[in-house]
């Protein structure tokens, strides 16, 4: 095996270091950004995708293929986001002789089209939230409110609006749809109706070429800003055996239903009932899953890679413990999540038993503008959910950046918050919490002097008016 990473950032130096582990050669790629990159010096070799924008070097299929075949890359890990579930591009890397590490193109196509998901979870028995493919204004209307219209290929919370009352509809469908097709070339749109108050409830899967699926317990994801998650936990607080059991059996049905190979994340809604609802299915690695690999002892890159290679997946083992994930972006939080590039000028991280940190960053690097906010995963284990706040308190203490604003004093709070010692949050709830943040003058001040860095050469830094219009990282959108 010689791997390939088609990606960036902290995941790129996470798929190098597994396949390091295993023995095997690592090619990484780069755009003019990411040129000096940590995944880039980490490498055994790096080819240079080529004077494409940044934001779209990682997005160019040809010259990733390319890049594997001038450097005799036998294999292709492509990461999250980017390229990593598009079905026409697994195709491309199989038809060039390489093996995807990941499922089939037809499973991708499948869970990637939301609308085709729905309807092949409910065939095997998967809970759906009641909904309708063919979202026009009568049809919402008699279905009733309040409703969600979502885009049919989309991710990340984009193209989806929160319809409540039917002056509103005509609206939200105009405006999801032009979302819709400006973020992912499909305007296609269906709608259920709203769960809320909502937890978001994922089921860790794993596949072999064999045909056996196994589930991986739950991760709790419900501290979210704009449907993209800031903080995820396991095993999920509060989700009794029953419970717990009926929901990875329909993740496993669900996953073995398209023929899932590799690593694959099925999500639920659960609703204050009891209930639980199909949401989505993502068919690659998950940010997230850190927590999970921490809980059971398996490692999941490796298992990508070892399946990938014709091996079985391993018995289900115990899980152990508990562990919280804590994702830290160059954001101002008071500005609204405003995304914030810049350099990091210090950048210590936190260390001790039970802590593991994953990066793509190291101190005195550049932070794009054309890329996820991300800066690194802080993650704990310990022997219970308490332990383990208590420890992800005392790293987030530990954690010191500078030269950009960070989501880690938000994060600290929602750790000190009763709701979340609780377990009664939603996804709803974290905005509110958010909101009554004042600004930070040394934030607005980083943030400034990070859109100068980011623009050096140019005009000069924008106003804070202007930066709001004009945020990268919000029109590439961020991997869930």
């Amino acid at each position: 095996m010689k791997l390939l990473v088609a990606n960036r950032g902290e995941i790129a130096v996470r798929v190098l270091r597994a396949a390091r582990e295993l023995g095997a050669p690592t090619v990484a790629v780069y755009s003019d950004a990411d040129r000096d990159a940590l995944h880039v010096r980490l490498a055994d070799e790096a080819v240079h995708l080529g004077p494409t924008p940044p934001a779209e070097s990682y997005l160019n299929a040809g010259r990733l293929l390319a890049a594997a075949a001038a450097t005799g890359a036998t294999h292709l890990h492509p990461g999250y986001g980017f390229l990593s579930e598009n079905a026409d591009f697994a195709r491309a890397v199989l038809a060039a002789g390489l093996c995807w590490v990941g499922p089939s193109p037809a499973a991708i196509a499948t869970m990637g089209d939301k609308a085709a998901a729905r309807r092949a979870m409910a065939a095997v028995g998967v809970p759906v939230v009641p909904g309708t493919e063919s979202p026009d204004v009568a049809t919402l209307t008699a279905m009733g409110f309040p409703l969600v219209v979502k885009a049919v290929a989309g991710g990340g919370g984009r193209g989806m609006r929160v319809v409540r009352e039917a002056s509103g509809l005509e609206e939200a469908l105009a405006g999801a749809a032009r979302e819709a097709l400006a973020a992912f070339g499909d305007g296609r749109l269906y709608a259920e109706s709203l769960i809320e108050p909502a937890r978001h409830i994922e089921v860790q899967v794993l596949g072999d070429q064999s045909g056996q699926v196994i589930a991986l317990g739950a991760r709790e994801c419900s501290v979210q800003r704009r449907s993209q998650k800031l903080l995820e936990e396991s095993p999920a607080p509060g989700l009794d055996t029953a419970a717990l059991a009926a929901m990875e059996a329909a993740a496993v049905r669900g996953a073995r239903s398209v023929g899932y190979v590799g690593a694959g994340t099925v999500e639920f809604l659960l609703a204050p009932t009891g209930a639980f609802y199909f949401l989505e299915m993502n068919t690659r690695i998950q940010v997230e899953h850190g927590v999970t690999e921490l809980v059971t002892g398996i490692d999941l890159v490796a298992a990508q890679l070892r399946i990938a290679e014709g091996a079985r997946v391993p018995e289900p083992p115990i899980a152990r413990g508990h562990a919280i994930e804590a994702r830290i972006c160059a954001e101002d939080v008071a500005g609204g999540f405003l995304p914030s590039p810049g350099q990091l000028l210090r950048f210590r991280l936190p260390a001790g038993p039970g802590v593991r940190v994953d990066s793509g960053f190291e101190e005195g690097d550049p932070v794009p503008d054309a890329y996820d906010s991300l800066l690194c995963k802080v993650l704990v284990h310990a022997e219970d959910r308490n332990a383990a706040i208590a420890r992800l308190s005392r790293a987030l203490s530990e954690l010191d950046i500078a030269g950009v604003p960070t989501t880690a004093p938000l994060l600290a709070r929602v750790l000190a918050s009763g709701e979340f010692a609780a377990g009664t949050i939603h996804t709803r709830w974290l905005e509110p919490f958010a909101a009554g943040l004042q600004p930070n003058p040394d934030a607005v001040e980083a943030i400034a002097a990070g859109w100068a860095f980011a623009n050096a050469g140019g005009a000069g830094t924008p106003s804070c008016a202007a930066m709001a219009t004009a945020t990268p990282w919000q029109s590439l959108g961020s991997w869930r």
